[in-house]
């Protein structure tokens, strides 16, 4: 273990206890390094603050000018390199991302048997390894510089990154290197049913097969790229493999369309699907551990004029559990809302929003803070997404009768105290939920709603009596998904004074987007975070209900009582810089009129 900083300055005489404690607590209002603070003070130089680096660390030294590696000689040596720049590969300077860089004061520099050399101001900093060695996916060989120099690295070389257009969504970009594989694969038909027996049992020795290499880096390459669902899509003249990334869908390459039917069969065999039936849809679920994780994929097919179009669904189970509402994008006196009705004895959570918002992660994260010992889950899903332990999950199959409302009806005689219900379709549904709460259970729920109070005229619709809603709807929640602006390449934007009046912002607010950089595949967006609008069913909007009070009347007393919309949610986490004017737009345009 190295010996700090602090103590090898202090040992050696260079600052003295009263000095240190000044740098210290200027570290604590700044956050800056004890180093940096020392040398800005003037009490050590720039020389020897890297010379007691070294020392501390024994790590290799980069002269930025000559291009050479210097071990450190002596430990008493006076002798310095002046640091100056080097020539740094394309292909280098864009494993890490600019805002990785500045942050840390670090460049990467050159590839050494597999390992990645970065030039490091601090190189002792453990947690600037761990993040650029999980970016890279590679051992980093730590080096020193001056801060300085480092600096004037990254401008040159970013600067010139970014005139090229180095990152697109295409084959040589996601660096899934499928052309191999693609040029081995064997055109052939989809195999009969004996053939596929003969296959998965020998599926050990078919791991070596091209078209199954193939599949697999498909799958390990949508995964890496954090893609919630991936599209095998026939056309006329081409086959198209796309990534639905943030909600996004980008075409990450057109393989030849003759090798479509063997790798649709594939996907089919890992899914355990009949490969011979190619006139009716199909569902499957296959499970694998993929870069160090077990994930389940939900596996569709549906016949298309051109063939089977399939697409995967990414079930990450690391997604849903362990997630606080705050992770969500939930705010503050929100989550208070929640939290208040989710220990409610009884009554029903209604959450809302079109297909993909995100209302299933919303009700598994509740899902998982009331998971206790003393309470008895039960949840009726089509499909079950994720298995969470402790909770007891039924998969509803219509085919044998086994619909939403005769699984309620049996949990109801199963000593039940929450029971989620995948999604009120049908007034007999919505009948069964709200009685179910009335007699003593917590019910949670999805349904398709624009807004949060519109909950009310839905179940109207659906024929329930309005004292059973004003006696168990506790909580309409509604929510929907918007992108996250990329944290390394934020800027500042500007945006039309129009589109800004638009959202009810003044000319002057400022507002962000992502530039593009190598973290974000130059998209400027990396992951997403939920717009959402809490309505607690209080006495007052309970007394409207009962006397037959419109949606209008009811959603100006919503707004009366404090309780934000989609739209002013939006808003809040644009000035926040959480996400842009254009994706507040996009999904609450439609619902705000």
């Amino acid at each position: 273990m190295s010996i700090p900083l602090r103590e090898l300055l202090l040992s050696s005489g260079k600052i003295n206890k009263e000095q240190l404690d000044i740098a210290l607590e200027k570290q604590k209002k700044t956050g800056k390094e004890i180093g940096v603070i020392l040398v800005e003070e003037g009490i050590i130089s720039g020389d020897e603050l890297e010379f007691f680096l070294q020392k501390q660390a024994s790590f290799e030294f980069m002269d930025l000018g000559k291009s050479e590696l210097y071990s450190f000689l002596q430990a008493d040596t006076s002798e310095f390199v002046d640091l100056k720049k080097i020539t740094i590969e394309d292909n280098i300077i864009n494993l890490i991302p600019v805002g990785v860089a500045k942050k840390y004061k670090l460049i990467p520099v050159a590839e050494e048997n597999g390992k990645i050399k970065v030039v490091m101001s601090d190189p002792t900093n453990i947690v600037a390894l761990e993040d650029i060695k999980q970016i890279i996916g590679k051992e980093i060989i730590p080096l020193i510089a001056s801060e300085n120099s480092i600096a004037e690295a990254i401008d040159k070389y970013y600067k010139k990154s970014k005139e090229r257009d180095v990152l697109q969504f295409k084959q040589k970009t996601m660096n899934l290197d499928l052309d191999k594989e693609i040029k081995e694969i064997d055109v052939i038909e989809a195999p009969t049913d004996i053939e596929r027996e003969e296959e998965i049992a020998g599926e050990k020795k078919a791991g070596e097969a091209p078209i199954i290499r193939f599949a697999n880096k498909i799958i390990q390459g949508a995964v890496e790229r954090d893609a919630s669902d991936i599209h095998l899509e026939p056309y006329e003249k081409l086959f198209r493999i796309r990534y639905r990334i943030d909600g996004i869908l980008y075409t990450v390459m057109e393989p030849p369309k003759a090798i479509f039917p063997a790798l649709s069969s594939r996907f089919k065999i890992m899914s355990k699907l009949n490969i011979a039936e190619k006139r009716l849809p199909q569902d499957g679920r296959i499970k694998l551990k993929v870069s160090g994780k077990d994930i389940d994929f939900r596996v569709s097919t549906v016949p298309t004029i051109f063939g089977e179009k399939v697409v995967l669904r990414i079930l990450d189970r690391a997604n849903v559990t362990g997630l606080d509402l705050e992770d969500l994008g939930f705010e503050e006196e929100d989550i208070k809302k929640v939290k208040k009705v989710i220990e409610a004895p009884y009554g029903v959570i209604l959450v809302t929003g079109p297909t993909g918002s995100g209302k299933t992660t919303t009700l598994y994260t509740v899902l998982d803070k009331i998971n206790k010992e003393g309470v008895n889950i039960l949840t009726v899903e089509d499909p079950i997404e994720y298995n969470i332990e402790g909770i007891n999950q039924v998969q509803i199959k219509e085919e044998i009768g086994l619909t939403f409302p005769r699984i309620l009806r049996s949990f109801l005689r199963q000593d039940p105290d929450i029971i989620m219900i995948g999604e009120i379709r049908d007034g007999e549904t919505a009948e069964i939920a709200t009685k179910a709460a009335l007699t003593g259970h917590l019910v949670l729920s999805t349904l398709h709603t624009n807004d949060a109070i519109s909950t009310i005229a839905r179940l109207i619709d659906m024929k329930i009596e309005p004292y059973l809603i004003a006696s168990t709807l506790i909580l309409a929640l509604a929510q929907r998904l918007v992108r996250k602006i990329c944290s390394y390449c934020k800027k500042e934007a500007e945006v039309p004074p129009e589109t800004l009046r638009k959202l009810g912002l003044d000319e002057k607010t400022k507002v962000y987007k992502g530039e593009g950089c190598s973290y974000c595949n130059n998209i400027g967006y990396k992951g997403r975070t939920s717009l959402f609008e809490v309505i607690p069913i209080t006495g007052m909007i309970k007394q409207m209900i009962l006397k037959g009070k419109n949606l209008e009347e009811m959603r100006k007393e919503v707004i009366k009582e404090g309780n934000s919309t989609l739209r002013e949610n939006g808003i809040k986490k644009v000035k926040e810089g959480i996400t842009t004017v254009e994706e507040v737009l996009r999904v609450t345009m439609d619902v705000e009129k």
